[in-house]
């Protein structure tokens, strides 16, 4: 996982910036007028988007991240090519790559790490798009879901190669027996015989 932080000012170079006294950034930090980090060492750092808000400056929508997704450990040279090629994306539409994150788990998986990490970057205000190779890479299923999350925080998602969808067989055939499994689990109990013989007879049939 890569990320890149905001950029922070000091309250001596925000109150310049900004063409007011060191008191008054003082000030408006402890009313609440501007956001400010309090460090360690009881510094007081100024976000660059709180700088632009105070100029009435809208920050470009151009922040991106860059989200990758392989089924297995055996794929990890897919998974390098999809960050290759999303960040060369990224590149040619102007986007300013503010994180790099991943996954080596199913599109079934809503509990990825990765994934999370990403709409953890969005709710904290530091990206304005998700960029993914191919829209299952993101998700199985519920995409227009996590498109409509996505807006809600202000975001969007872009899809690279919009209309050619590349799924390996095998990681669909996967993902069917995943669903199989978990239906058959639900209806017979898990580890029942039942639950055992329909799994097996999905995976005879899909041979």
């Amino acid at each position: 996982m890569e990320t890149r932080e905001e950029k922070l000012y000091s309250t001596g170079k925000a109150a310049k910036l900004l063409g007011i006294s060191f008191i008054t950034i003082k000030r408006w930090i402890y009313a609440g007028r501007i956001k400010a980090i309090r460090t360690p060492t009881k510094r007081y750092l100024i976000p660059e988007s709180e700088i632009r808000r105070l100029l009435g400056q809208q920050a470009p929508k151009n922040r991106a991240v860059i989200y990758a997704r392989v089924s297995s450990a055996d794929q990890r040279g897919e998974l390098k090519r999809q960050r290759e090629m999303l960040r060369k994306y990224a590149e040619e539409k102007g986007y300013r790559v503010v994180g790099t994150f991943q996954d080596i788990a199913s599109g079934l998986n809503g509990s990825r790490r990765g994934l999370k990490k990403v709409f953890e970057a969005l709710r904290a205000g530091q990206a304005d798009v998700i960029v993914v190779a191919w829209k299952d890479r993101l998700t199985r299923f519920g995409f227009r879901y996590l498109e409509n999350h996505a807006g809600d925080l202000g975001a969007r998602i872009e899809v690279a190669n919009e209309g050619k969808e590349e799924t390996p067989q095998r990681e669909l055939v996967e993902d069917l027996l995943a669903i199989v499994t978990s239906f058959a689990g639900r209806l017979y109990g898990m580890r029942s015989n039942g639950e055992k013989k329909v799994v097996e007879a999905v995976r005879r049939a899909i041979r």
